[in-house]
């Protein structure tokens, strides 16, 4: 198996390669500029690693690859819409550039191309896989939008949540390469265990950093999630454990609709700080990798193979981007 940045370095080449049709330009040109904006390539280049760590040929996953990243960002240019976000790996949003409209047709155009690129591999487990998977993350969106209007969302229903929106597609890439290299299902389903606990770890790795990354480096506006009253890991258990003085502070932020943004998120942040949110998710961020790099470890692939999984997985999970 090469090393990270080859398979990175492919599949950025084989993205930037892709030919859109030149017309009708406000359909294509919002996904070649959305393709462009770049972001870590982790799906596509999980399907390439575990192909070749089973023993395939990551050329004969590339397509596959390539499917599952437009895939992605197909679920971001809407999710964009749906979260009116004006930033995006640093830039502004399609919606935002172009129009509500635009991004949700040019969404809809990225998905039939996803599936165009995945049929390519002439498997059907892979397609089956796929379609199951594209369920799940529109299930767990649907989750996110409803758990907006509630005030009782337990962890154990978040964790579920961020599982279907974001880990399961982690799984999918695993099991996907697998999958094209002919491996048994058991060391494919060893593989996509060991992708949805990273996923679980990534997610949440999110969450943190919304609130303490870096802007320059997240390529989001930091305090995102605090200014729409996202039921994060952070929220949901600050709901939980807050009384007293806290409490009501808590009722004022979430409730106050004229509070500035710098005002609201700093006292979120500073909230979070004082009831030590912060430190239950790092902890949870923790116990999800370690269930990761376990799967890792069970997986019948040369001892190099399993380091530069489970280094990957140790790095996301404690990444700063």
């Amino acid at each position: 198996m090469n090393d990270f940045k080859h398979y990175l370095d492919t599949v950025n080449q084989a993205i930037a390669s892709i030919p859109y049709p030149e017309k009708p330009s406000q359909l294509y040109e919002p996904i070649s500029y959305h393709m462009a904006l770049g972001g870590k390539r982790v799906r596509p280049v999980l399907v390439l690693m575990a192909c070749d760590a089973m023993g395939g040929d990551s050329a004969n996953a590339l397509d596959a690859a390539l499917g599952l990243e437009m895939f992605h960002n197909f679920t971001l240019l809407h999710d964009d819409v749906m979260d009116n976000a004006d930033v995006r790996r640093g830039r502004t949003t399609v919606h935002r550039r172009w129009n509500d409209n635009t991004a949700i047709l040019s969404g809809d155009t990225m998905l039939t191309i996803a599936t165009q690129y995945i049929a390519r591999c002439n498997l059907w487990p892979v397609m089956d896989l796929f379609n199951t998977t594209a369920i799940e993350i529109y299930e767990g969106q649907q989750w996110d939008m409803d758990y907006e209007n509630r005030n009782d969302v337990s962890v154990e229903e978040y964790i579920n949540m961020i599982r279907l929106k974001t880990s399961v597609l982690l799984g999918c890439a695993l099991k996907m390469g697998a999958l094209i290299a002919e491996a048994d299902e058991q060391q494919a389903n060893l593989l996509y265990e060991a992708g949805v606990n990273m996923g679980l770890a990534f997610q949440l790795r999110d969450d943190v950093l919304d609130v303490w990354g870096d802007p320059e480096t997240f390529g989001k506006e930091i305090g995102g999630d605090i200014m729409n009253n996202k039921k994060t890991y952070l929220l949901i258990n600050t709901m939980q454990l807050a009384t007293g003085d806290d409490a009501d502070e808590l009722r004022h932020w979430l409730n106050d609709p004229f509070a500035s943004r710098d005002d609201k998120v700093a006292g979120m942040t500073a909230l979070y700080e004082r009831l030590g949110v912060r430190q239950l998710a790092e902890d949870a961020i923790a116990r999800y990798n370690d269930l990761a790099v376990a799967a890792f470890s069970q997986v019948k692939m040369s001892d190099d193979d399993k380091a530069a999984f489970i280094a990957l997985s140790n790095r996301l999970a404690g990444r700063t981007f």
